[in-house]
């Protein structure tokens, strides 16, 4: 089912519950596809429209708050099982081919205060961040129901794509006045860009990625996270919420349990895809935080290669009457896995929707990239 912005909001803020959302977040694992083929998928189950998941309406502004410019990315080498491209920030990119989504950094641009210096400009801010035609574009979306969305770059995240993780996480300690250049120079880019968008267009949903823990913990603890994460959060969330801004989301696997609480003062309030194989226990943080902190995902996928009394105990617990009352987006924590059969799936997706009250034979529709 399509849901308009202003039902969105309501249900993940717990103010008006009509009936829980159920999603899939990330789609299939590359390869999963061609194995259901062979169980006898119909394209509709390909696309996962015949499933009749729970879609937003969203617009997301057409500007730009990180990097912009850069070469022209070009193809260095290029066998049977990888690809090496040289991107537009001057690394160079491994893709692994049939296995992978995402290129993996060989090198990286920036090392100390002098090699910053020289890829900043393309951090500045300038004109060129706003495509023609966006306040048009999103005054008209909102007009239709969308929820309007904006981005920003990622505390971790971006100064990650620039060093790597092993220097960025010394660079705390070693070099902090690098660290808080960058953030500072996002912060400025940033609450420029949605102060310039927050006048023609209410953002509702402030957007970040981070992707900075695994499954013993994140990469930053609570100290770096206060110390440099929450000022530049601030600066930015601030500018949104004060023009009308409800959501401030964070997408980040791993186990973050140990941030959370320096995360929320920074204003964060929405946090996917909640990874239990890394700790994170939907139902547990619910009782922690209550609804201080909206959830997107949280289902095991792993439990799906498991049995189907394995699926039902897991759905179950997730989906109890008491998780129901709004703030929770239920779904698979991320991609669904290679090896998952057909008919697991089926049987997941039927008892979730039989657990949280919804038609057993819903109409199909969903657009995987609308949630």
């Amino acid at each position: 089912m399509e849901v308009l912005r202003d039902q969105y909001l309501d249900y993940m803020t717990g103010l008006t519950v009509e009936r829980p959302l159920f999603v899939e977040l990330f789609g299939p694992l590359v390869g999963l596809e061609d194995q259901w083929r062979a169980q006898g998928a119909s394209e509709a189950e390909i696309a996962l429209t015949a499933f009749g998941f729970d879609y937003v309406r969203r617009h997301n502004v057409a500007v730009q708050t990180a990097f912009i410019g850069g070469a022209k990315p070009v193809v260095l080498e290029e066998t049977d099982e990888y690809i090496i491209r040289r991107d537009e920030m001057g690394r160079r990119m491994k893709l692994c081919k049939g296995r992978a989504t995402l290129a993996l950094p060989l090198d990286f641009p920036v090392r100390d205060m002098d090699s910053w210096l020289k890829i900043k400009p393309h951090y500045l801010f300038s004109d060129s961040r706003f495509a023609d035609g966006w306040a048009e574009r999103a005054r008209l979306a909102r007009d239709s129901g969308a929820l309007i969305v904006a981005g920003m770059p990622g505390a971790f995240s971006q100064p990650r794509e620039l060093m790597g993780d092993e220097a960025l996480c010394v660079a705390y300690y070693e070099q902090p006045e690098l660290v808080a250049d960058m953030l500072a120079t996002f912060a400025d880019t940033a609450e420029r860009v949605l102060e310039r968008v927050t006048r023609e267009v209410t953002v509702d949903q402030l957007s970040v990625h981070e992707d900075m823990a695994g499954k013993s913990g994140p990469l930053a603890g609570p100290r770096q996270v206060r110390e440099f994460f929450v000022p530049y959060y601030r600066r930015v969330w601030d500018v949104v919420r004060s023009r009308g801004g409800t959501l401030f989301a964070q997408d980040s696997d791993g186990n973050m349990n140990a941030v959370i609480d320096a995360f929320l003062e920074s204003g964060l309030n929405a946090m996917h895809p909640m990874e239990p194989a890394a700790g994170m226990d939907i139902v547990a943080l619910r009782a922690k935080y209550g609804n201080r902190l909206s959830m997107r995902g949280g289902i095991d996928k792993h439990v799906l290669r498991r049995d189907k009394a394995a699926i039902r105990a897991e759905l179950e617990y997730k989906l109890q009457p008491a998780m129901q009352t709004g703030g929770v987006a239920f779904g698979l924590d991320h991609r669904i896995p290679n090896g998952t059969p057909l008919d697991h799936y089926r049987y997941y997706v039927r008892t979730a929707r039989e657990l949280l009250g919804l038609d057993p034979n819903p109409a199909p529709g969903w657009d995987r990239m609308a949630f």
